[in-house]
């Protein structure tokens, strides 16, 4: 399996962060009851797919259709629930908004695989341009790729979450930014959850945040060496638990508990395992000649 072989969980080199604590920040995440066996879960359901006797010839054809299915599950997501075929098929997504929500959701997914180079040295830079490639064309122009400024709405389906300040944002950007360039040893399912929840809370962007925090989340656990292969679409979990499974896990987040940070983490952690499945059924398919 040697065209497959992965780097270890936590293994990518990351640079130290000034004023970064020597602690890691995430390591009480990844101790907490039942974290643990989650990662451990993940990375099973990963290392399977990985191992499928497809994934030594057609890798790229199972990361390209991986990325199909996210990009349709993160709209999916948003409340545009697009059959795959008609994804698959349709070329104008500029017509109206579920054409709009689905088009936006093709071209994040598709920019999250050139920047992981970009995100290990400054991640705002990568969000930045996850937006502008998101709302690029729809959005105001002086909105794009930059977060809120006080007092600007944000669009989007209804998180039930209250929605921070503007001078909040800006502050946890940063150590979020720390946090990813820093030298955290969590496993890539905590790291991947927290800059997940944390993008989908502070709802940085006027518009298009969800689909940015689930690409970043992408981008995380890829840059982990998890899923260097972009292979595992956590977004076709995340579309596939529903979206009231979804909510109710990032409001534990949100809430900043121990039992909800597990509860979300675990979410994540599920999400991953269904995209691996998924993709685990495309290898079949191609090993019997069906794709």
């Amino acid at each position: 399996m040697s065209s497959t072989a992965r780097p270890e969980d936590g293994d990518t080199p990351k640079t130290s962060a000034p004023g970064t604590s020597a602690a890691d920040p995430l390591a009480p995440l990844a101790a907490l009851p039942g974290v643990p066996e989650a990662v451990e879960s993940v990375r099973k359901s990963v290392d399977r797919v990985y191992g499928h006797r497809i994934m030594r010839r057609r890798s790229s054809e199972v990361s390209a259709e991986a990325a199909l299915r996210g990009a349709r599950a993160t709209a999916a997501v948003e409340g545009v629930d697009w059959a795959l075929e008609e994804v698959r098929r349709r070329s104008d997504f500029g017509a109206e908004s579920e054409a709009r929500t689905v088009g936006a959701a093709l071209r994040v997914t598709a920019e999250a695989g050139h920047l992981l180079d970009i995100w290990q040295q400054s991640p705002l830079r990568v969000l930045a341009r996850l937006h502008l490639v998101a709302a690029g064309g729809v959005a105001p122009e002086d909105t794009v790729g930059r977060p809120r400024r006080p007092g600007e709405p944000v669009d989007g389906p209804d998180l039930g979450l209250e929605l921070p300040g503007a001078d909040e944002v800006a502050a946890r950007l940063e150590g979020l930014a720390q946090l990813v360039t820093g030298s955290t040893k969590a496993p890539a399912l905590v790291t991947s959850a927290v800059v997940h929840g944390e993008l989908q809370v502070l709802r940085p962007f006027g518009s298009y945040n969800g689909q940015v925090a689930r690409a970043a989340e992408r981008v995380a656990l890829v840059g982990s060496g998890l899923d260097p292969k972009a292979i595992c679409p956590a977004e076709v979990g995340h579309a596939e638990l529903g979206r009231e499974a979804y909510l109710t896990a990032l409001a534990g987040y949100a809430s900043g508990t121990p039992e909800g940070m597990t509860e979300w983490i675990a979410h994540c952690g599920r999400a991953i395992e269904l995209g691996a499945r998924e993709s685990a059924a495309v290898c079949e398919a191609m090993q019997r000649g069906a794709a």
